[in-house]
């Protein structure tokens, strides 16, 4: 095992914990617009103020990253982490904003699904953000991401089919095939900070 000088602060892991949990907050709000009841005004404008808290949270990793001398683990690490967590809110920010903005009166109930794994990504992963202080079963956390990634992409192609068997008009099909990408770009995104994370592990180990 590579010997090295760890340091006490854990800023670093509060911060990866902190920008994780405004992921499980925006996974919630993005169920919330696919609501047939949902005020999607008020809903879209919780969104932006979720993102713009998610971004707040990359801006102070950055910051702390730059400012730090010894850091927990490589530096390209810590800024590729949290470009990854920062992804994810990003492309959820963006289904919600295009559900918004094309007026999608009806929203395939399929795209529940998609939100399912995207909220069950979430909760994941503001739960392996604390165990990267001790590098403790992370292992379960991406094989799990990678699993829920798989479903997602079987949940893409099933949604598409639908989108193009006929029964949508044309210029639905467009709006709508904008949205169901973004939310399979989120999955994927997810699977990137996993990847991330693992990619740390090995490096620790």
């Amino acid at each position: 095992m590579r010997l090295r000088l760890r340091p006490v602060d854990t800023s670093f892991y509060d911060l990866f914990t902190a920008s994780a949990t405004h992921l499980v907050g925006g996974a919630e709000i993005l169920a919330e617009m696919l609501a047939d009841s949902a005020d999607r005004e008020a809903v879209a404008a919780r969104m932006r103020a979720a993102e713009h808290a998610a971004d707040e949270t990359t801006h102070a990793i950055v910051k702390k990253v730059n400012s730090t001398f010894v850091t927990p683990f490589d530096r390209e690490d810590i800024y590729a982490l949290g470009s990854s967590l920062d992804d994810v809110m990003d492309l959820m920010e963006e289904a919600v904003d295009l559900i918004l903005l094309y007026e999608v009166e009806a929203l395939p109930a399929e795209l529940s699904e998609q939100v399912d794994v995207l909220q069950r990504c979430a909760e994941l992963t503001a739960a392996a953000m604390p165990r990267l202080q001790s590098m403790s079963s992370l292992d379960d956390y991406w094989i799990e991401i990678n699993r829920l990634e798989n479903q997602g992409d079987r949940n893409h192609r099933r949604i598409l089919a639908s989108l193009f068997s006929g029964d949508y008009a044309t210029i639905e099909v467009l709006k709508l095939k904008d949205v169901v990408e973004s939310l399979e770009a989120a999955i994927d995104a997810f699977e990137k900070v996993a990847n991330v994370v693992e990619q740390i592990a090995v490096k620790e180990s």
